[in-house]
């Protein structure tokens, strides 16, 4: 069960607070909203005092018999932000079509979460996959090694392949996929692979500039449909000098996720 069935399930009065209007600089954009029960919260309208003044206000109108109302808000020293826009505020009372249609569109939404394969549980593999299981994507930690696989405690999928190869061909469009497994030929199989897909989002390989031309020479050899100018390798590549497994996984995460949600800006633009 997903949080937000189980959220609904435990709060039977919920007021929902959407945002209906944004002028200027603004937390959130318009049709953000969130749910306020009386001693919890689902979603977030973008934090502070404007947040703070809404659900305030929800939980008032929770205690009375009011079941709609507005709010407009300048987002300026008057309130203690300094965004400088102005925002209009919906809130509403949750009847039961209303819940229907919030897990409609929470099912929607999970659905279109893009896919990003792990590949090689191994210390760096299981901590990206710590790191994805709070982000916004389908994130599969893939790996042949049982035993490996077991060590992840991250609420991701974890699927035991002996054939990696064919869970990346089978992997929806505009899919990430970072490849550190154990093995080094395996990395370079995995990521030909990957880089012959017209459609990957991001393509991510663990190594070093070294690896990454060892690479070139097998992808010209064995894999010419294979674009190498595709490819992210080293990964998390930053200042730091940091190598430990989580820092290098929060700087993965971190990359994926501007590419990702970049991808996703564009297309967004491109539909409107």
């Amino acid at each position: 069960m997903d949080h937000l069935q189980v959220f609904l399930d435990r709060h039977p009065d919920i007021m929902r607070i959407r945002i209906v209007q944004a002028r200027g600089s603004a937390p959130r954009g318009v049709g953000t909203e969130m749910l306020v029960a009386g001693d919890t919260l689902h979603g977030t309208i973008g934090g502070g005092q404007l947040e703070y003044m809404a659900i305030d206000t929800a939980r008032a109108m929770l205690r009375s018999e009011r079941t709609t109302d507005r709010m407009d808000v300048p987002l300026g020293p008057e309130i203690g932000q300094c965004c400088g826009g102005r925002v209009e505020i919906e809130l509403r009372r949750l009847t039961d079509e209303a819940r229907a249609e919030a897990l409609r569109a929470d099912a929607r939404e999970r659905s279109a979460r893009p896919t990003v394969q792990i590949h090689g549980a191994g210390h760096v593999g299981r901590a990206l996959a710590g790191f994805l299981a709070h982000l916004p994507v389908r994130a599969i930690l893939i790996d042949s090694r049982e035993h490996e696989l077991g060590l992840c405690e991250a609420s991701v999928t974890l699927r035991l392949s002996a054939l990696p190869e064919a869970e990346l061909r089978a992997a929806p469009p505009r899919s990430a996929f970072v490849v550190l497994t154990h093995d080094h030929a395996l990395d370079f199989l995995l990521t030909s692979e990957a880089l012959a897909r017209d459609d990957a989002a991001y393509v991510g390989m663990i190594g070093s500039a070294t690896k990454r031309a060892k690479l070139a020479g097998f992808i010209e050899s064995q894999s010419p449909r294979a674009d190498i100018r595709k490819l992210t390798c080293p990964i998390g590549s930053t200042a730091s000098a940091d190598k430990r497994p989580e820092v290098i996984a929060a700087f993965v995460a971190a990359e994926i996720m501007e590419v990702l949600t970049t991808v996703t800006e564009r297309q967004t633009r491109s539909v409107s």
